[in-house]
């Protein structure tokens, strides 16, 4: 028995290091306990592999077990497909086909997204993907057998698909807010059957759709040992009981386009209001509407779609035009600022090792020290542009480009 607990004791941290689960990694807060990464890459530089993936996809790469897992779709959104990639060889494990849609909804897509946009989650034998109103499914993760899915809920995402699944218990949640009906969902996830769904209750003061859509991912936190699920949407965000879809409490504020997840850390949550480019801190504790009272601290300049990211006391922020900076987490103070030289940033950023890794969509992957100077450290570039957020597990870190899958990894 005693050996038996230490071998728990040594196994279980390595595994926890190991594991990319949802979007933007464990507990979704894009921060990874792994040490000994690589802080320059290329095509020639601490590159242990690197598979093309068909078709377009912005979905984040996840890592369970021996597997990558991602989707994909055919840029008509006809198809859409979910892809298994071996993490040591880089070989395609299982291309599996999870939808055929033969008349696909008309997106206004343009550059701004794409017909596989949310991040898959996964655990143990199982993968989760969500294609927005296009349906949702599980697979088996050895086999690749499709086990359920759901094509009942619906919106029109105008932009398509943006927000990620999220695992909670025996749920699986996830947010619809589209161009017509906003709402927050709960499926089974071993049976895909729903479990709950509550409209959005916020005041959008437009009949405007564009106006009411948004592309975020629910996070759960605890306060004061009771669940939230908190959702941004556009022109608020809101918190329910993950349990039941019960409304706990909202705030409100001017902004549509919301992307971020929300973080929580020093009794605040932190939000981003989407296109108007605010980060509010809010306290989570009340009922109701507290938005006149519940709002401790306010930014401008922030992110609408770079999720911000918390190490310690300090809050790092890179927004849509690579504008980085660094912020005292408990009031938003500002400690340093920089530009980060480069097209428009969509990926999230990272942090692993004391480094901060931020992407944008020329490919550039700008690597930056995560303390009160936030030095650039090297900024490494990637063929076919970077929209999706990197993935860490092990001591390796996990790029898809427009075009490629990559691992690299210290030589």
């Amino acid at each position: 028995m005693r050996l038996l607990l230490l071998f728990i004791l040594v196994v279980s941290p390595v595994f926890a290091d190991d594991t990319w689960p949802q979007f933007r990694g464990p507990k979704g807060t894009g921060i990874s306990k792994a040490t000994g990464l690589p802080i320059t890459f290329d095509d020639k530089t601490n590159l242990v592999w690197k598979t093309p993936i068909h078709d377009k996809g912005w979905s984040s790469p996840v890592v369970l077990g021996k597997n990558i897992w991602l989707t994909t779709a055919k840029e008509d959104g006809t198809a859409q497909y979910a892809v298994a990639i071996d993490r040591d060889s880089g070989k395609v494990v299982h291309d599996i086909k999870v939808f055929d849609t033969v008349k696909p909804p008309y997106f206004f897509i343009k550059e701004y997204n794409s017909h596989a946009s949310p991040t898959p989650v996964v655990e143990a034998g199982k993968v989760y993907v969500h294609f927005g109103s296009t349906g949702t499914a599980c697979l088996d993760a050895e086999s690749g057998k499709i086990l359920w899915t759901n094509r009942e809920l619906r919106c029109d995402h105008w932009r398509a698909p943006g927000s990620s699944p999220i695992l909670w218990n025996d749920l699986l949640l996830v947010a619809f807010d589209g161009h017509d009906v906003q709402y927050v969902a709960a499926l089974h996830k071993d049976t895909g059957k729903l479990a709950w769904r509550t409209d959005r209750s916020v005041d959008y003061k437009t009949t405007n759709g564009d106006l009411k859509k948004a592309y975020s991912t629910v996070s759960v936190i605890d306060v004061e040992g009771k669940p939230q699920a908190v959702s941004s949407c556009a022109a608020g965000t809101v918190a329910y009981d993950p349990q039941s879809g019960k409304e706990l409490w909202k705030v409100e504020y001017a902004g549509m386009n919301a992307a971020t997840p929300p973080l929580f850390a020093f009794g605040l949550v932190y939000i981003t209001s989407g296109h108007t480019s605010k980060l509010y801190a809010v306290d989570p504790k009340g009922s109701g509407n507290v938005s006149k009272t519940n709002i401790k601290w306010e930014l401008s300049n922030a992110p609408s779609r770079p999720a911000p990211i918390l190490l310690g006391d300090l809050l790092f922020l890179v927004n849509d035009k690579g504008f980085a900076s660094g912020h005292d987490a408990a009031t938003g103070k500002e400690i340093w600022r920089r530009r980060l030289m480069g097209s428009n940033f969509y990926s999230s950023p990272v942090i692993a090792g004391g480094h901060l890794y931020i992407c944008d969509r020329d490919g550039k992957c700008h690597v930056l020290n995560a303390n009160r100077e936030g030095e650039l450290v090297a900024t490494n570039t990637l063929e076919g542009g970077i929209e999706a957020t990197p993935a860490i597990a092990g001591k390796s870190l996990y790029i898809r480009t427009g075009k490629f899958l990559y691992r690299f990894e210290k030589k």
